[in-house]
Order: structure tokens, then sequence, then C-alpha cells
């Protein structure tokens, strides 16, 4: 889930500039490797591919169906160990990562549904995963952007 959520929030806004970590060739080819990648362009295609698409979802601006097409050539093939059966994931190797994180996202939605969402702050273009009991976080980050918000609410308040 921390790979998904680095995926989700490879496209920050830093002092309102808008930054990709898959865009430059050697940044996208560190940021692969980190997360069990290769590194090709043809990856870092299709992880800026598979990140958009996946951000429409969480969004909601996209149906979850969006991702059909990121799993073209997928297939799930039955192995055999002494003890039990376990399912393989086959993929053409650059796209491994991007259907990696596709996966990753559909465990994400089964497991804790709903709780993968964007940031509350509306200058803010990361995402959170919460795992409160109260399903009830709304920021990213509460050092940055709670604080901006509950500053901003107590300007409106006092002034």
């Amino acid at each position: 889930m921390d790979a998904l959520l680095d995926l989700l929030n490879s496209r920050p806004l830093i002092n309102g500039e808008e930054q990709d970590a898959l865009r430059d060739p050697a940044e996208g080819k560190r940021w692969a490797r980190e997360h069990g990648g290769e590194g090709s362009l043809a990856e870092l295609k299709l992880l800026r591919e598979a990140r958009d698409v996946l951000r429409d979802v969480v969004r909601g601006e996209r149906p979850p169906a969006a991702l059909s097409p990121l799993l073209d050539g997928v297939h799930q093939l039955p192995e055999f160990t002494s003890d039990s059966l376990q399912w393989t994931v086959k993929s053409p190797p650059h796209a491994r990562l991007a259907v990696e994180l596709v996966l990753a996202w559909a465990a994400t939605e089964q497991q804790l549904p709903g709780r993968l969402r964007p940031c509350a702050n509306d200058e803010c273009q990361l995402f959170l995963l919460d795992r409160s009991r109260a399903n009830r976080a709304r920021w990213c980050s509460m050092a940055v952007c709670g604080n901006r918000e509950k500053a901003r609410r107590h300007y409106e308040r006092t002034h």
C-alpha cells in the first residue's frame, strides 16, 4: 500500500508548482527501482498512465473500469505447492510494477473501502490512506494541510 500512495503522490504541488517524480527519465528510473521496477522508458510511461487513471478513479472522476487498459496482457495462473494453491500474476515485464499497483489499489478498496482518498485541502494534490478507527482523517498531513485549514478557519472566525 505504501508504493500505491507513493505513486498517487508522485505529482505533488510544491510552492504552487506541480512536480512529477516520473517525468524526468533519471528521476523516474530511480523512483521505479526503489519500488521494485526496472525503470525503462516503457515502464515509466505506463506508470504515469496508471498514476493518472488511479488518481481520477480515487477522486471519483472516472469509473474503476478505466483501469482496464492497464491490465491488457495480464493473466493469473495457478501454481500448486506441496500443500496449497497459489495464484501468480503474469504480465509483460515493463507492465509488472504498474499492474502490481493497480492490484494494490483493488486490494485496498476491498480491505479498506473508502479509506484511500484525496487530501481535503483544495490546494493539495496528495492522497492519504485513513487507517484511523473512526475513518475521519481528512488531511495528507496534519502538520501541513490540516494546520493550514485550521488556521484559515480560525482567521475567518476571528476577523
